[in-house]
């Protein structure tokens, strides 16, 4: 008997690409020179009435932010850029945590690794079996067409349907191994990006921080000089355990965080 697999990826296959190129400092495209590249162009919302902010370069070096006004008038006043880089900065220091915290991760994440890794090996095992028990009924059924207990019709209707099973069972072994291989890899990577996240964001141009800043928050508004945003999965639970990292309390340590969520455990009810 075999079981679908209950360990859900931690990021999809699209952010981990992102990740990978934001880290590595590779783009798919390269962006169009420009006299000046306003990172955070439409990325904001005004908070007092909805519209985007954009960009405007004031005396050819300045850069202001401001509201565009599309539903009218509106009370929002101009905003430096320099002070929207700090605010986005901030958030970003908020999925950072300590070296302590990144090495007691790390260690829950390869120990949780070994018990995956026999969970994967055995569920591989069994349908490796299985493969092989459906390719024995089609070789016995090939002697039986040979031998005139079964008609060619008959054997071609079978034989098409076992191979359609073998085929499903190959994706899934497919599909395992690939889970298998990148399970650990893709949590160590992400807590890093996590980690280094602030820096990476002061120290790239324009286009590379728009880039970060689109796969880690969402939802960003400003009013009266405060930034609002929602962090994406998965960094929403990677700023709550930061959190509790930057905010211990006596009994606390990296054992007490939100970063249990990193350690997955088996699904009570497999399928």
């Amino acid at each position: 008997m075999t079981h679908h697999g209950t360990y859900e990826p931690i990021i999809s296959p699209e952010l981990w690409q992102q990740v990978q190129d934001v880290l590595d400092g590779r783009h798919l495209k390269r962006p169009k020179k420009r006299t000046h590249d306003f990172a955070f162009s439409g990325l904001i919302t005004c908070g007092h009435c909805g519209c985007a902010m954009v960009g405007e370069l004031k005396k050819g070096r300045y850069v202001y932010y401001h509201c565009t006004g599309y539903k009218g008038k509106c009370p929002e006043p101009y905003a430096r850029g320099e002070l929207l880089e700090r605010k986005f900065t901030e958030l970003l220091k908020r999925i950072s945590f300590s070296e302590e915290v990144l090495a007691w991760v790390t260690r829950a994440l390869h120990e949780s690794h070994g018990d995956e890794k026999k969970f994967h090996d055995q569920a591989s095992a069994n349908l490796h079996r299985e493969h092989k028990r459906i390719q024995d009924r089609i070789d016995a059924m090939y002697m039986d067409k040979l031998d005139g207990r079964i008609d060619a019709e008959f054997f071609d209707r079978k034989a098409a349907e076992f191979r359609a099973g073998q085929c499903r069972i190959m994706r899934d072994l497919e599909a395992r191994q690939a889970a298998n291989r990148t399970y650990l890899d893709e949590g160590i990577k992400l807590l890093d990006l996590a980690r280094r996240a602030h820096k990476l964001f002061e120290s790239r141009p324009a286009s590379e921080k728009r880039k970060l800043l689109d796969f880690v928050i969402s939802n960003c508004s400003w009013r009266g000089g405060q930034l609002q945003a929602e962090y994406r999965q998965p960094f929403d639970l990677i700023a709550l355990a930061a959190q509790a990292d930057h905010s211990p309390t006596p009994d606390s340590g990296p054992e007490n965080t939100n970063f249990d969520n990193w350690r997955r455990g088996r699904d009570s009810n497999p399928r």
